[in-house]
């Protein structure tokens, strides 16, 4: 290649990135961005959402504002469904919705809209554990106890880890979790406890709790029972973890299959088709944000945890999940399926 072409390319890229980061600046000035969360006002997605909202937009080109806006439904699926069909795919929008939604199409693909391998996924805030927990009084405290008699449980919807992780425990262990669906969020499931119209919760990040029902845990005032996730939380040494009880090796892969969703927690995720400079943006600042100290003294008071997740492993753990044997796929479907009424 000669000097002079060389010396060409080079003026052209010195040229072009400013040009490049101006379009993006005045872009997003303009157009600002949009986290749709897939739930009610309170709960934990919402929580970790305008949390990063409130510092995302400094971490953009422009440094635009970022709003939320909720979108609850069908337990989340209305949000991911939007994210992947409607929204625009300029880098404007992107989506939070229930970790159970990615891999939902392996189980039931009823009302999916979506193909998870597409997504744009930028990534999650944090991997998580769920707990089965009861109210306080209600004498749920061992699994002994949920194999004894009905616990009542809320959830958003069949297709929401609120009612799948009951149905596993149920399917698997031979619990007897009652799920009543309808509620928002678990801003919603935590009211219900409050007000005695259900036991307790059948799959609640240690998250949501820690941020918005910090008292519960400090005060004891709900027994924590079963820990849902491929690893225990450290703030639970003591208390039994799902993958543990299995009866079987194949259970305890059906679990794993299951529970690997914790491992993305509060996936974020923008449609497909995304022009890569916009995807490369948007994971660049969301990792950026999750790493500014003014947003991790924040956290640290709110109870959230962080440990990022990227994009990139998100499409990985996804990949190995759409990967797993037909075989595994069909006992998992199983144990996922709701009983009949």
């Amino acid at each position: 290649m000669s000097k002079r072409v060389v010396v060409g390319l080079l003026g052209a890229l010195l040229f072009s990135t400013p040009s490049a980061a101006s379009s993006l600046a005045d872009f997003y000035k303009s157009q600002g961005l949009t986290i749709v969360v897939g739930f009610g006002v309170g709960g934990g997605y919402d929580v970790y959402s305008r949390a990063l909202a409130r510092h995302w937009g400094k971490h953009l080109p422009g440094s635009p504002t970022v709003v939320v806006r909720n979108m609850p439904g069908a337990g989340s699926m209305t949000a991911a469904n939007y994210i992947y069909t409607t929204a625009p795919k300029d880098g404007s929008q992107v989506a939070t919705f229930s970790r159970s939604i990615p891999t939902q199409p392996l189980f039931d693909a009823q009302g999916v809209q979506f193909d998870a391998l597409k997504m744009s996924w930028i990534g999650s805030p944090a991997s998580e554990v769920s707990v089965v927990f009861a109210q306080g009084g209600k004498g749920f405290k061992t699994i002994e106890d949920l194999l004894a008699r009905p616990m009542v449980v809320p959830a958003s919807g069949l297709a929401a880890d609120s009612a799948v992780y009951p149905f596993v425990v149920n399917a698997l262990l031979g619990t007897k979790m009652k799920v009543v669906t309808g509620y928002r969020g678990s801003g919603d499931f935590m009211l219900a406890i409050e007000r005695g119209e259900v036991d307790g919760t059948g799959g609640s990040s240690v998250s949501t709790l820690r941020s918005t029902r910090p008292a519960w845990l400090k005060d004891k005032s709900i027994d924590v029972i079963l820990q849902l996730a491929l690893r225990k939380h450290s703030d639970f040494p003591n208390v039994p973890l799902v993958t543990d009880l299995a009866a079987s090796e194949e259970d305890r892969q059906v679990m794993q299959l299951i529970f690997s969703r914790q491992e993305i927690a509060f996936p974020f995720a923008a449609p497909p088709g995304m022009p890569p400079d916009r995807l490369k943006v948007l994971r660049d600042s969301f990792h950026a944000t999750l790493k500014d100290p003014v947003l991790a003294a924040e956290a640290d008071k709110m109870g959230l945890e962080i440990s990022p997740v990227s994009g990139e492993e998100t499409l990985n753990i996804l990949r190995k999940a759409y990967a797993t044997s037909p075989k595994l796929i069909e006992l998992a479907r199983g144990a996922v399926t709701p009983p009949p009424q």
